[in-house]
């Protein structure tokens, strides 16, 4: 609680985001470029997919990032709904658009998977439609939050919905035990992986790099986002003036 209220004050956290958008940047790049080369190059082919199974370290960090990046906005949400934290609301429309990127590339790289492996590119699997739902939740958070910003809102009603949007990840995470699915079942545990070794050491890096990334995305647009705001309160005083 100490440090959100010390990013409270938007000079102060601007003076911190600053460096580490340039820091969580080249990490990203450095790390994903490392990861590319390890998938490409220095992993085999897996045994019954071929070649397909390389685009995992694409797949799973987008889905992570997807379902990362609501649960960001639901944190920010109860700091703003709770704590009436002032970069709340900021941070909740910082992460919405980078989160429905994700979460679109994932249902794409899904796709593209799962034409040589399942010989379709679309199954209304419970793991696909949670995932295709919660980028139609993405979408109406991005168009609620502009609504309530364009009308001079306080950010509640989207904060709201930012939290009952919550309920679709445990959908999503747990899909594929509640139901027999046709997407495979859980891979990675905290018990063991089902995915060999030489295939999976790469897979960290590119988690590593893409979360990096998505930090500095998010971090770009609320000073994108703060910027704005300064300058449309400074036409604001200029007009009364």
């Amino acid at each position: 609680m100490a440090s959100l209220h010390i990013l409270a004050n938007p000079a102060r956290f601007l003076k911190i985001a600053r460096p580490l958008t340039g820091i969580f940047l080249g990490l990203g790049i450095v790390l994903i470029a490392v990861a590319v080369w390890a998938g490409l190059v220095m992993t085999p082919p897996d045994y019954l997919q071929g070649e397909t199974v390389r685009i995992l370290y694409i797949h799973v960090p987008a889905a992570w990032l997807g379902m990362g990046g609501w649960s960001g906005i639901a944190i920010a949400s109860l700091s703003l709904i709770v704590w009436r934290h002032p970069l709340a609301q900021v941070a909740g429309r910082a992460i919405a658009w980078p989160g429905a990127v994700f979460t679109a590339l994932c249902l794409a790289t899904g796709s593209i998977w799962g034409r040589p492996t399942w010989g379709t590119w679309w199954q209304w699997d419970g793991r696909l439609t949670s995932m295709l739902l919660l980028l139609f939740v993405y979408l109406g958070y991005i168009a609620l939050a502009r609504a309530d910003a364009d009308r001079g809102g306080d950010g509640r009603i989207p904060a709201l919905y930012g939290l009952a949007g919550t309920a679709l990840l445990p959908v999503i995470r747990y899909s594929v035990v509640w139901w027999n699915t046709l997407h495979q079942g859980q891979s990675i545990g905290l018990t063991g992986s089902s995915i060999d070794t030489s295939l999976l050491w790469p897979l960290p890096i590119a988690l590593g790099g893409f979360t990096f990334l998505f930090a500095a995305i998010v971090l770009m647009r609320m000073r994108t986002l703060l910027a704005q705001a300064k300058a449309e309160a400074r036409m604001r005083r200029m007009a009364r003036a």
